[in-house]
């Protein structure tokens, strides 16, 4: 028998069917899977750090800031936006992005940021 699985078959029904019964529903959980995926690429990660401690940047500040091309933050941002982290707004012939809300709690929760502080 392996370290991971019970020897004897015993279930706390009554605990058990709580916490069952407790979760989010499925798709509520697949939305969160989505915005952990979409923090889980470095780029992206990067990203989110910047508009974090910049508040809010254009595409071609982001490519400078994370060293990669406009394309590719563009297509990075893009998913960002898809999964709920980044909003974005026009401004003249500029796109702003900035991290919405829930971006903000989510990055800080992954990364141990506090609001309004730079990371140590």
């Amino acid at each position: 028998m392996s370290d991971e699985a019970c020897e004897l078959l015993c279930i706390d029904f009554d605990h058990a069917e709580s916490l069952r019964t407790a979760l989010p529903d499925e798709d509520v959980l697949l939305r969160r899977a989505e915005r952990l995926r979409a923090l889980g690429e470095p780029t992206r990660l990067r990203i989110a750090h910047a508009l974090h401690v910049g508040d809010e940047l254009c595409v071609c500040d982001l490519a400078w800031i994370v060293g990669s091309s406009q394309g590719l933050v563009s297509h990075h941002l893009r998913q960002l936006r898809a999964a709920g982290l980044v909003a974005s707004r026009r401004d003249g012939k500029l796109v702003m992005y900035r991290l919405s809300v829930t971006g903000h709690g989510l990055l800080a929760t992954i990364a141990g940021l506090e609001a309004g502080v730079d990371p140590v």
